[in-house]
């Protein structure tokens, strides 16, 4: 299941959490203080933080605060106070669920749950939105990494670059001045020659040599097809046998 930090000064209540929640199939590990809380979530990740908010050396909402500085791990908070203003105000510390003491362990388990679907979702939401693909071209933003249907293509970073900037608009065309100050720098606003170097390497290392996927636009500048066909089947159109 999960990896689960609680923190609370309650013992006792450190106790039935550890017991109970192991065994519905989680590990856990207990903090008594917002120091140790902290320390522990930055040596041992966890998956879901439980966190209470009444510490004895730190307010439960500072200590959410700092652990949000630096991780989006799910925090689900505990308190005795359930008043509608103490609730919004962990969520707006960065808190992702609010429980009131006290509580059933089957609850917590399901809050735990809940955490971990929304948190996967939102994980992979980015992931998704890290991923450009234009006719069988797909630009993993984070890895800077290129496939051409499903093969790998050896770009050099600035040849990255411009495929990504180009495919961000895929379908339109993009000036030389867009794309030189958007990749290079405004100081190479002036140098069209790059370009030229640059689309002709592209080509060749994406066997578009007639243009289809990365497109000239002589008088303007250059622009990706958005509805380029694959390139399997530019190449068998190119050689029937």
């Amino acid at each position: 299941m999960a990896a689960i930090l609680i923190v609370d000064d309650d013992i006792a209540l450190l106790n039935a959490c550890n017991v109970g929640l192991k065994a519905l199939g989680h590990t856990v590990r207990t903090a008594e203080t917002g120091t140790e809380a902290i320390n522990d979530a930055a040596v041992y990740p966890p998956k879901v933080i439980v966190l209470d908010l009444g510490l004895p050396d730190l307010d439960g909402l500072d200590v959410c605060r700092r652990i949000r500085a630096w991780t989006d791990t799910p925090i689900i908070i505990l308190s005795a106070d359930g008043s509608e203003d103490r609730k919004v105000e962990a969520l707006d510390q960065g808190a992702d669920d609010y429980m009131t003491k006290p509580f059933g362990m089957r609850e917590l388990d399901a809050r735990v749950r809940v955490a971990l679907r929304h948190h996967a979702a939102e994980t992979n939401a980015e992931q998704a939105s890290q991923l450009l693909e234009v006719g069988g071209l797909v630009l993993d933003l984070v890895h800077y990494q290129a496939t051409l249907d499903g093969q790998p293509v050896d770009l050099t970073p600035k040849e990255f670059d411009f495929l990504a900037y180009l495919a961000r608009y895929a379908g339109k065309t993009c000036t030389r001045r867009m794309i030189l100050e958007n990749v290079w720098g405004h100081a190479y606003a002036d140098e069209q020659n790059y370009l030229k170097v640059y689309a002709y390497r592209i080509r060749k290392k994406l066997h578009d040599e007639q243009g289809r996927l990365l497109q000239n636009d002589p008088a303007v500048g250059y622009r990706l097809a958005a509805d380029a066909e694959p390139t399997t089947s530019r190449l068998a159109a190119l050689d029937p046998s």
